[in-house]
């Protein structure tokens, strides 16, 4: 409360999040929104944590093979003891969004794919019209760092990212820079449940 003020606080914690997908981005933004103090998080990913994940996703070596959404549990709730959880082991699909996300004042997209990306765009805005999407495109290789921005699609659409880097071209991701397209989204989801855009 001293920190931000009660009534920034209030709306926070009375806020629900999802995040689909649980790596690179999921897990940086999870822990982003934990520490901010927004009150539920539901998370969802249908896999589990291998070894390769260790360079840039918020994991332990010793959850190696735990689901993702398991663990990113756990981890949390160490950060933040008062955080309501949700969470889902399972793949999303256009036929269950609005099911696993009813709830979310904001969805954040998280996917590696470029086709998963798209689809979970439209379902959202087809589907939940009451959230606001808050995707990610463009953060490969060791780009400049502030190419990566937030542009405003929609009324509904925030993209984060800069746009063009593609990890088939460049050739791997780096924590750096996933880790500042995630901070864009976390910001991001922050100043939508903050009423500041």
């Amino acid at each position: 409360m001293e920190r931000v003020g009660q009534n920034l606080q209030n709306k926070l914690k009375e806020s629900t999040v999802a995040i689909c997908g649980l790596g690179g981005l999921g897990s940086n933004i999870a822990i982003s929104l934990a520490r901010a103090g927004v009150g539920t998080l539901i998370l969802i990913d249908f896999d589990r944590v291998d070894i390769t994940n260790l360079n840039r996703q918020q994991y332990k070596a010793s959850q190696l093979g735990m689901e993702k959404a398991r663990a990113l549990t756990e981890n949390l709730r160490e950060i933040n003891p008062y955080l309501r959880l949700i969470s889902h082991t399972a793949k999303v699909t256009e036929d269950n969004i609005r099911e696993l996300a009813a709830d979310a004042d904001v969805i954040c997209e998280a996917f590696d794919r470029a086709d998963q990306k798209s689809m979970l765009t439209e379902a959202v805005l087809t589907q939940l019209p009451h959230a606001v999407l808050v995707a990610a495109s463009g953060m490969a290789g060791l780009g400049d760092p502030n190419a990566i921005q937030t542009r405003r699609i929609s009324r509904r659409f925030y993209l984060c990212g800069d746009g063009c880097s593609d990890v088939d071209e460049l050739g791997s991701l780096f924590a750096p820079r996933v880790m500042l397209c995630a901070a864009h989204q976390a910001t991001t989801v922050l100043r939508i449940l903050a009423e500041e855009i």
